[in-house]
C-alpha cells in the first residue's frame, strides 16, 4: 500500500498565492509609482519610460523654506495632539472599562464615533465649533480637530488590552496591601504600557497626513498634507511634490509598523 499522502494544514495553494499577491500589487502600485517617479530626472513629472534617474529632486525639497515649514508644523500637530491623546484616551479607557455602571455601552460608543464618522462631517462640526467660541483658526483649532480621532486610537487600543488584563492580578495586589495608585503603577501600568504606546503611534501617524478635518481648521496655517494639495494646480512642481510625497509615506509607515510590532508582542506575550 502507498502512503497517504497529507495536506500541510499551514500551506497555501498556488492560486490562493497569486492571489494574496495580485491583492498585494493592487493596493501599493500606486505607492510604488510615486516612489519611482520621485527619482525621475525629467521635470515633467509622469513621462514613460522613465529614461535616468536622479536625487536632485530631494535636495531642492529640503532647500524649500515652504516644504520645511509644513513639515515641521505637521510634526508639531502631530506630536501635541497625540500627547494629549495618549492622555485623555487612557483615562476614559480605565474609566470606562474597569467600572461596570448604566449607560457604559452608549458611552462606550461615543467615544468611538468620531472615527466612524466621515471627515468631512466632524471637520464641519468643528468649524462650527470655532466660529461658535470665536476662536481664531491656527495651530491650537488643528491640534484641537486632531485630538478628537487621535482619542479614539489610543481609547480603542487601550480598552483592548483593559478586557484582556485579568482581573486577579489587581485583586491580589489589593489582598496585599497595595492602595489604588500604587497597584495602578505595579500591576495596571505595565500591563497597558505597549498599548498605550501602539496607540499613540497609530495617532501619530493619523495625524500627520490628516487632511480633511485640517481643511476645517487651519486657516491660513499649511500642514504638510494642505501642501500637497495645493500643489496638485502647480504641474511644474510635480517632480518635488512627488518627493514630498514619499517623505510623508515614509514619515506615516515607520509608526504604523512600530505599532504592529509593539501589539504582536504584547499578543505572543499574553497569558
Amino acid at each position: 500500500m502507498s502512503p497517504l499522502r497529507t495536506r500541510n494544514p499551514t500551506g497555501a495553494s498556488l492560486g490562493l498565492k497569486a492571489a494574496v499577491a495580485l491583492g498585494f500589487a493592487f493596493l501599493h502600485f500606486p505607492i510604488a509609482v510615486i516612489a519611482l517617479y520621485a527619482f525621475n530626472s525629467e521635470t515633467s513629472a509622469f513621462t514613460f519610460p522613465i529614461r535616468s534617474f536622479t536625487g536632485q529632486w530631494f535636495a531642492r525639497a529640503l532647500a524649500r523654506g515652504d516644504v520645511l515649514g509644513a513639515i515641521a508644523l505637521s510634526l508639531e500637530v502631530a506630536t501635541v495632539a497625540v500627547l494629549l491623546a495618549v492622555v485623555l484616551g487612557t483615562l476614559a479607557a480605565l474609566a470606562v472599562h474597569r467600572r461596570r455602571f448604566f449607560g457604559r455601552d452608549g458611552l462606550n460608543l461615543l467615544f468611538n464615533l468620531p472615527i466612524a464618522l466621515p471627515g468631512i462631517i466632524t471637520g464641519i462640526a468643528l468649524l462650527s465649533a470655532v466660529r461658535l467660541l470665536e476662536l481664531e483658526p491656527g495651530l491650537a483649532t488643528i491640534v484641537i480637530g486632531h485630538v478628537t480621532f487621535c482619542t479614539v486610537m489610543v481609547y480603542s487600543n487601550v480598552s483592548a488590552r483593559l478586557r484582556r488584563l485579568p482581573r486577579s492580578h489587581v485583586e491580589a495586589s489589593m489582598d496585599l496591601g497595595a492602595d489604588a495608585l500604587r497597584t495602578f503603577r505595579l500591576i495596571v501600568l505595565p500591563g497597558i504600557a505597549s498599548a498605550i504606546m501602539a496607540g499613540g503611534l497609530l495617532a501619530f501617524a493619523l495625524s500627520f497626513d490628516e487632511i480633511i478635518v485640517t481643511t476645517f481648521t487651519a486657516g491660513a496655517q499649511r500642514t504638510l498634507p494642505l501642501w500637497l494639495l495645493n500643489q496638485l494646480a502647480k504641474p511644474r512642481d510635480m517632480p518635488i511634490t512627488n518627493v514630498v510625497a514619499l517623505v510623508v509615506i515614509a514619515i506615516t509607515t515607520l509608526p504604523i509598523v512600530a505599532a504592529y510590532r509593539l501589539t504582536g508582542r504584547a499578543q505572543g506575550a499574553a497569558p
